[in-house]
């Protein structure tokens, strides 16, 4: 505490030391206060807490920051036309699945909605690209769906090989070691992907088995680097490895190449606010029957997530062991039924198509992608690397502010240096040329030399002559 807090009277003192951790934790969002082991300062408000960052130097409190907000009328609630949402999740709601949701409760015990339910799991089926596995609706988040993952397969103590490759693989693995597995940690320098020369060396010296099971991030929003899982599956096979193949496929189900079956992967899980594109609320599991099979004898505690629960109930007919949100139901119905309309596959190469139009503009900026090789590019979230004279969160803080888009924070050790395009979900191709002229005009803003349209143009060459007719309008 600073001297000049020791005369304060006791009041004072606890509003002093609240004003002391909030200037921490935006430092640490920052990257510039390491006074904290990287896995506590890693969680600190990793969305969102760069609007406080200026009010937190001042030492305001949370209360103080609203008040002066309404005193000065800044538009941090009401700005004309509609938001402009290019994060990498949660995504923009279509208009159908809106209306979809748009409904009173109805008793989740009542015939229509296990009738719905069953529908549901049939088709959630088709996006894993699976015939085998068994899918599960569960009311949480992808933290949840994470926990549910690991809980059901797998007993404290058991040895699991994890890739660090960026914020969210990083987050997954705290979930790991806290859940008491053996976590084998096997890290890349942050826009690289996962390293399978170390996995190959691991699997090869494993002989007598003791790897229980992969685990490895398909998607890491935080690098936009996409993860090679056919070539995981390969390693397996060829040393002849009865280790599970967990992935995590929140930010890349539904929006890139993944083939649950083909590639053996036996528990994959996504959200419902990713290329779903629904509110969050639900995250989806689904388990191969090897992984089932692990069920019955994993020692991990669960209750909520227990996979046991829920096929009970299937077998019953009624689908649910706990009360679901009936919006979301009918809301992944539509969300479901648009992506069948468009094509599984076409929607999968039209985020190929955003993505590389994406990543022409950057170029044509003179700009980076974080993304070290092409191999690993995603093509759901860009990270651009800024200038080391610019701060990357004032690109965001601006985009809010003066034109109402929302563009990705730069999280833990990539903070200040990138900003994140998010291109997936339910999007088009104006859509995101809106986008990159936002940021054209934005990096002029904090003093990049940017040439205005140098971005939209190399996009617009590259789309003009790509995108296909709308099947249901020829």
């Amino acid at each position: 505490m600073k001297k000049e807090a020791v005369n304060l009277d006791k009041r004072e003192q606890i509003k002093h030391r609240k004003r002391e951790r909030l200037k921490t934790y935006m430092m640490c969002l920052s990257c510039e206060c390491k006074s904290k082991p990287e896995t506590e300062y890693s969680h600190s408000w990793p969305h969102g807490g760069i609007f406080l960052k200026e009010e937190a130097k001042n030492g305001l409190n949370s209360k103080e920051v609203e008040i002066s907000r309404r005193k000065e009328k800044m538009d941090y609630v009401y700005a004309p036309g509609r938001n402009h949402l290019f994060v990498p999740g949660p995504v923009n709601i279509p208009e159908p699945v809106i209306r979809a949701m748009n409904r009173n409760n109805e008793d989740y015990r009542s015939p229509a909605i296990p009738a719905l339910t069953k529908t549901l799991l049939e088709d959630v089926k088709k996006i894993f690209k699976t015939t085998t596995g068994v899918p599960f609706l569960i009311p949480t988040t992808g933290t949840g769906a994470w926990e549910s993952a690991l809980t059901n397969t797998l007993s404290p103590g058991d040895r699991i090989v994890s890739f660090l490759i960026g914020q969210f693989s990083l987050l997954w693995i705290d979930q790991q070691q806290r859940l008491n597995f053996d976590v084998d940690v096997v890290e890349s320098e942050w826009g690289r992907g996962a390293n399978l020369d170390v996995l190959e060396s691991k699997l090869a010296s494993d002989t007598s088995h003791t790897i229980k099971a992969i685990c490895i991030v398909h998607n890491e929003t935080a690098t936009g680097v996409t993860n090679n899982l056919a070539k995981v599956r390969q390693l397996l096979d060829d040393y002849q490895h009865p280790a599970l193949f967990l992935v995590d496929g929140v930010s890349s189900i539904c929006a890139l190449d993944f083939r649950m079956d083909e590639w053996g992967i036996d528990v994959a899980l996504t959200g419902s606010q990713k290329a779903l594109s629904l509110p969050t609320g639900m995250g989806i599991v689904c388990a191969s029957p090897k992984a089932l099979e692990a069920s019955k004898t994993a020692k991990s505690v669960r209750v909520f997530f227990d996979w046991k629960d829920y096929l009970k109930f299937y077998q019953m007919g009624t689908y649910w062991p706990y009360t679901p949100s009936i919006q979301l139901l009918y809301g992944l119905r539509a969300a479901l039924d648009l992506i069948f309309e468009e094509g599984l596959e076409n929607v999968i190469i039209r985020h190929k198509r955003l993505g590389k139009a994406t990543r022409l503009a950057v170029e044509a900026w003179g700009l980076k992608n974080c993304t070290q090789k092409e191999e690993w590019v995603s093509d759901t979230v860009t990270a651009v690397v800024v200038p080391p004279d610019i701060d990357s969160a004032e690109i965001v803080r601006i985009a809010w502010k003066r034109y109402n888009m929302n563009l990705g924070l730069g999280l833990n050790k990539v903070a200040g240096k990138v900003f994140r395009i998010g291109h997936l979900g339910n999007l088009n191709e104006l859509q995101l040329l809106g986008c990159l002229a936002g940021v054209e005009m934005i990096l002029k803003d904090v003093g990049y030399p940017v040439k205005l349209g140098s971005g939209v143009a190399a996009a617009s060459a590259y789309l003009q002559n790509n995108i296909p007719l709308i099947p249901s309008r020829i």
